[in-house]
């Protein structure tokens, strides 16, 4: 799997505080661990935000306050928001167990206070994940954010942890033979 080095889309704003059950009712995790399906009804149990997933554009950018995440360990949860067709999430921070769970499955999720402090919904945003560089182009401001290390950036490039550890035991295999 390669994942771009930079990603770029339109901004879709949340506030703080937004816990597991809001980004992916549990009534839809007992059905299906369909990404598509479950991306379908991301961030549905937000007020106001019935309907939302069918407004994305693959590839558009969540930017959310404080605590993004909280709540249950739900590891579907950045599932649903990949689903819905988020390339990526911007905070101004995570739950921890969230932010964990995004990064193993391979998700890109970056925490900037500046950035969500200052973008709002329907700016053009471009990321560089490796720079660590926002752009808004609606604005004309550009914010910075801690890049990933290289570990996790191996990680986004992989898939995820899974398929990372996969490769890591294959080639320690291949070494032994």
């Amino acid at each position: 799997m390669s994942f771009p080095k930079v990603l770029r889309g339109k901004a879709w704003k949340f506030g703080v505080n937004i816990d597991t059950d809001q980004i992916i009712p549990a009534k839809y995790a007992i059905y299906s661990l369909d990404e598509k399906e479950l991306g379908k009804h991301a961030m549905e149990g937000v007020p106001g935000r019935e309907g939302w997933a069918s407004q994305v554009t693959p590839g558009d950018i969540l930017v959310a306050d404080s605590n993004f995440g909280c709540g249950s360990s739900r590891e579907i949860a950045p599932v649903a928001i990949r689903g819905a067709g988020i390339s990526l999430v911007i905070a101004d921070s995570y739950a921890r167990i969230f932010f964990r769970n995004a990064i193993n499955m391979g998700y890109p999720i970056l925490q900037s206070p500046q950035a969500a402090e200052a973008v709002a919904e329907g700016d053009e945003l471009e990321v560089d994940l490796e720079e660590g560089i926002i752009r808004n182009f609606t604005k004309g401001d550009e914010y910075r954010c801690e890049a990933f290390p290289e570990f996790m950036n191996e990680l986004l490039h992989m898939g995820g942890l899974v398929p990372w550890v996969r490769k890591r035991l294959e080639e320690q295999r291949r070494a032994a033979s």
